[in-house]
């Protein structure tokens, strides 16, 4: 794999370190030219905020560590790295009613793949690659009503997601 690492941000385990993930992989991943970064945006939000909610990351001085990678030109990886918990992170079935614990399955439904994996020290890492859109050029997005041409794009066939999502629904190998 040649993936490009974008950018990598330790933070510390509080809650307001969520919108501050937001906007960091937002700006890092639109100024390396990736234009639909609302997946990403999502993903780091989950993984972040179930990193301090359910890790020891949330403890006083707890941190969460974030990186981005550029996985090709459409296709982008979140990970994130907590300070462990007892158990695996996984998707969980919630109900109705529930007002929490759907981060995982927003993850499984927003992301190509995800997956987990033990590192030194007992910490976990968590990721998840994105579609995103990559124009080196605004003209190879646009046609010619000024709306974005997804012909060359990964985005243009989501018929193989099902597909893709089905092999990587053994989520625990990783990238």
């Amino acid at each position: 794999m040649n993936d490009q690492v974008l950018a990598k941000m330790i933070l510390p385990g509080m809650a307001r370190s969520v919108s501050l993930a937001r906007r960091w992989v937002v700006d890092a991943l639109t100024t390396a030219g990736h234009q639909d970064v609302e997946d990403a945006r999502l993903v780091t939000s989950e993984l972040v905020g179930n990193a301090i909610l359910h890790t020891g990351s949330g403890r006083s001085g707890g941190l969460v560590t974030v990186t981005i990678y550029e996985v090709c030109h459409d296709l982008a990886r979140i990970e994130v790295i907590d300070e462990g918990a007892s158990t695996v992170p996984k998707p969980r079935e919630s109900f109705e009613g529930d007002c929490c614990g759907r981060g995982l399955w927003l993850v499984q439904q927003t992301s190509i793949r995800w997956g987990t994996r033990p590192v030194p020290m007992r910490w976990n890492l968590v990721w998840a690659e994105v579609l995103t859109l990559r124009a080196d050029h605004p003209s190879d997005l646009l046609n010619g009503n000024n709306t974005k041409n997804l012909s060359n794009s990964v985005k243009a066939d989501t018929s193989l997601w099902p597909a893709i999502r089905k092999q990587a629904s053994g989520h625990d190998e990783s990238p």
